[in-house]
């Protein structure tokens, strides 16, 4: 199976200042070969593929010497995020979505470089890249499969951190438990599941809401170009960063613990792209952050040998989950209360025990099993 291995890097200031300059070449590269594209589509009528402008750059590399002073696969590699960046765009005008052309890359705003199989070596904890220098990396864990490519990534804080995409890992499946659960996601508790756990919503970006409030006020009032708004907008970067770790981290170690617990987790396939249009909601669903949630629960299973089973959500929290019959609630109700059957509940527990049953059901269909009810 194919994984990603993260690691924190430390570089000598000389070996920075190559980094820094072959990030600025790409970003350079990058935004030719946008104008490239769109020059040629303006005054001919003809697209570009990813292919075309590849083969221009032995070409180029002559022409411009600062081109051939970075690696050919990572220049190549700058022209295949374009492509890429194109192809989702016309995704996008297909699916009647807002489209979002590619756009040019201003300073600073290119933080990543790739390489493949060549132009760089592993030394030990040392990540040597040939005309850039040595990366001295945290190995929190050892690699494992092959190595396919590599990423060096510079974060808005200025950490610099080396990503390695490997190929043929071993798999490490958990033993079965026999144990199913449905998970309902929420606001006030960040998660219910069907068992009766409940785990509570940590609000990160509210409890750094004030601090992160003062400092961009601080930044608006520095004038642009000046030592202090760089001092101000780099902490701005750093109350942002904190924040998106401590979530980063949170999440992970919840999707563990229902990883290792059950052998089918059942959850709801929410649109939260529409969700997030509720100018009510929209701040707290994205603080909550359930689409990463859903994704590493989705990766975790794989590698473990769980499943993961989404089901429509419609009615979820409407239904008795005793009886079944309709009981139509408001956002405001928390309390289930049935007049059929005389439940009464969380709602958010009545929503997990509903999204159980029928990923259940859903798993019986797709295995070809009878479902009891």
């Amino acid at each position: 199976m194919k994984k990603t291995f993260l690691y924190r890097a430390k570089l000598s200031r000389r070996t920075e200042t190559s980094a820094l300059t072959w990030l600025e070449t790409c970003r350079q590269r990058y935004n030719l070969a946008l104008e490239q594209r769109i020059s040629v589509w303006k005054n001919h009528r003809r697209s570009l593929t990813g292919y075309d402008q590849a083969v221009q750059l032995p070409a180029l590399r002559k022409a411009f010497p600062e081109f051939g002073a970075v690696g050919s696969q990572c220049l190549q590699d700058v022209v295949e995020r374009l492509n890429k960046a194109y192809r989702a765009f016309f995704r996008r005008v297909k699916a009647g979505q807002k489209p979002g052309f590619p756009r040019f890359r201003g300073k600073n705003r290119y933080d990543s470089f790739t390489l493949k199989q060549a132009g760089w070596k592993l030394e030990g904890r040392d990540l040597v890249i040939a005309r850039v220098g040595r990366f001295r990396l945290h190995l929190s864990r050892p690699i494992e499969g092959e190595i396919k490519t590599v990423t060096i990534r510079r974060t808005s804080t200025g950490k610099w951190f080396a990503s390695f995409s490997c190929d043929s890992v071993p798999e490490r499946r958990l033993a079965p438990t026999g144990k199913e659960v449905g998970i309902d996601v929420g606001i006030k508790a960040f998660c219910v599941d069907s068992d009766g756990g409940a785990v509570e919503n940590p609000k990160f970006l509210l409890e750094s809401e004030k601090l992160l409030r003062r400092r961009q006020r601080s930044l608006s009032r520095k004038k642009k170009g000046s030592k202090h708004r760089v001092k101000a907008k780099h902490l701005v970067a750093v109350t942002h960063e904190k924040v998106s770790n401590q979530r980063k981290d949170f999440l992970h170690k919840t999707a563990n613990g229902y990883i290792e617990t059950y052998d089918a987790i059942f959850i709801e396939d929410l649109k939260i792209r529409n969700m997030v249009k509720n100018r009510h909601l929209a701040r707290s669903i994205s603080d909550a952050s359930w689409g990463m949630f859903f994704n590493l629960l989705a990766y975790k299973a794989e590698e473990a040998g769980r499943q993961v089973v989404k089901i429509h959500p419609n009615g979820t929290s409407q239904v008795c989950s005793r009886c079944s019959e309709k009981v139509p609630k408001s956002l405001s109700v928390r309390t289930h209360r049935c007049p059929f059957c005389g439940l009464v509940m969380d709602r958010d527990y009545n929503a997990a025990l509903n999204i159980r049953a029928l990923g259940q059901r859903v798993q019986a269909l797709t295995r070809g099993i009878p479902c009891v009810a």
